[in-house]
């Protein structure tokens, strides 16, 4: 149990309730057909909207003072060690004895979320605890101290949870990245960092954010979706996912393409399920999401520099090191700088297979992005040079969206089949065929093979792969 102490002289906070407004004196109208809500009428809808609001403030003061409190009392040192159990019981007794003191009675209801906030104040991310324990929610982004919101099923909503004020946010936020021993302040107002979860943490403090420090959080995902829950979601079809266990298996190196919050990086991990278990798979992230499966998996995740600027490692280091590791895929979590240029290499030099995710909004778009991810390296190369680099490294692009109505689709499965000319040459092989909209805004389609047949059957088929004809004629999809 923990050791407590009380201050020798310690004084009791006051309160100061907010008096009652007295009631408006009804004025007569001026004019005869002056229509006017009666008081009683305007009493019942502002007055208990304005008891609510009070009602908050007076319990956050309270929280923020018996917080206060529980810092001077509990003994710190003992919170690792502590059971749940124990700590909560201690919480609840250091409050009773403080509310107490303060002369402050509260119903059974408020004195146990106030004990539940307290405990999530001291043992986790204060306000933000209850959305990181909502399953529902997949984001959480904070907008200052009073403006919460969370994605649900992609839409975002507005919450009521807010944080005292901005200093109490960037408590949190210091909470949060003191953890990974890292610093957040206004000589380095960004971070990136990973909650013990595995959730994807950043956060931008002032005076870089002006209106309040910004904090978006990307929740991880505990149960891994595999491809039949992907197909049963309708995020593509069983004839796709034939085919993409194929490419998988006969070792096509593939790119994953979609924007923000798209599925990229679940398309990636329901794909590497297909992967041998008997293959020596590498990983490479800046902050580690991917969950692959297979017993042979070595994973690496980049880091920033420290607070004198040294001890970076890019993900460029670490692909370079992959290299030298015997791997016999490489999967890096996301392609956006110079490491595109090792990536492809890998790619064309005996580890087939390889995957990782870029962000674009369409096939060609993502070999657009390839060039110019070459280009900002600093790699002088003729384009043509470069387009047969990329088109000799890459087997298949699978382009990932989120559509208007919050829904995620696999839109497209595009092969790249070589050069022609100065041009890289692409065919779509199946497609999110959109119809129109219903009354809900939800969107209506369906997937359809192109009536392509692939440009790799063949090595399918040598592989032990082959597919039925009828997997590329046109269809609907559910």
């Amino acid at each position: 149990m923990f050791s407590r102490y009380k201050k020798p002289e310690q004084s009791k906070p006051q309160l100061v309730e907010v008096p009652k407004a007295a009631p408006e004196a009804t004025a007569a109208p001026k004019h005869g057909n002056t229509v006017r809500r009666k008081p009683s009428q305007a009493a019942a809808q502002v007055v208990p909207m304005d008891k609510e609001k009070k009602r908050k403030e007076r319990l956050g003061e309270i929280k923020v003072e018996l917080h206060k409190r529980l810092l001077d009392n509990l003994n710190l040192s003992a919170l690792e060690t502590a059971t749940e159990t124990d700590l909560r019981s201690e919480i609840s007794a250091i409050a009773g004895e403080a509310l107490e003191e303060m002369a402050i009675v509260l119903n059974r209801d408020e004195r146990s979320a106030l004990n539940q906030d307290l405990f999530d104040e001291v043992t986790g991310l204060g306000p933000l605890e209850t959305l990181l324990k909502d399953d529902t929610v997949n984001d959480i982004l904070v907008n200052g101290p009073q403006q919460i919101f969370v994605e649900r099923a992609g839409k975002l909503q507005l919450t009521d949870v807010t944080f005292k004020d901005e200093r109490h946010l960037l408590r949190i936020i210091d909470k949060i990245v003191s953890a990974v021993g890292r610093r957040v302040d206004e000589s380095n107002p960004y971070v990136d960092a990973r909650l013990a979860d595995g959730s994807r943490f950043n956060a931008m403090v002032p005076p870089i954010a002006v209106d309040g420090s910004l904090v978006s959080i990307r929740k991880f995902k505990k149960e891994k979706l595999a491809i039949d829950d992907l197909v049963k979601f309708g995020a593509f079809t069983e004839e796709m996912a034939a085919y993409l266990q194929a490419a998988v298996a006969t070792r096509l190196n593939i790119i994953v393409s979609g924007g923000t919050g798209s599925g990229k990086t679940t398309t990636l991990n329901a794909l590497s399920s297909f992967i041998d278990d008997a293959e020596r798979i590498l990983t490479i992230e800046d902050t580690a999401e991917l969950q692959l499966q297979q017993t042979h998996v070595g994973r690496m995740e980049s880091r920033p520099p420290n607070v004198e600027g040294k001890g970076a490692v890019s993900q460029r280091d670490c692909l370079k090191n992959a290299l030298r590791m015997r791997p016999d895929r490489i999967i890096v979590g996301e392609t956006r700088g110079e490491e595109v240029i090792d990536m492809l290499q890998a790619m064309n030099t005996g580890h087939d297979g390889s995957m990782t995710t870029i962000h674009a909004n369409s096939a060609r778009d993502g070999v657009s992005r390839l060039e110019n991810m070459i280009a900002m390296a600093g790699i002088e190369m003729p384009i043509k040079a470069v387009r047969a680099q990329i088109a000799s490294a890459v087997n298949l692009i699978v382009q990932a969206s989120r559509l208007q109505d919050g829904s995620r689709r696999m839109t497209s499965i595009t092969e790249i089949t070589g050069m022609e000319g100065d041009v890289i040459s692409m065919q779509e092989v199946f497609r999110y065929q959109r119809v129109g909209l219903t009354p809900e805004n939800k969107i209506i389609g369906h997937f359809t093979a192109t009536g392509v047949r692939s440009n790799f059957s063949e090595r399918f088929r040598m592989w032990g792969y082959d597919l039925p004809s009828t997997i590329f004629e046109p269809f609907n999809g559910n």
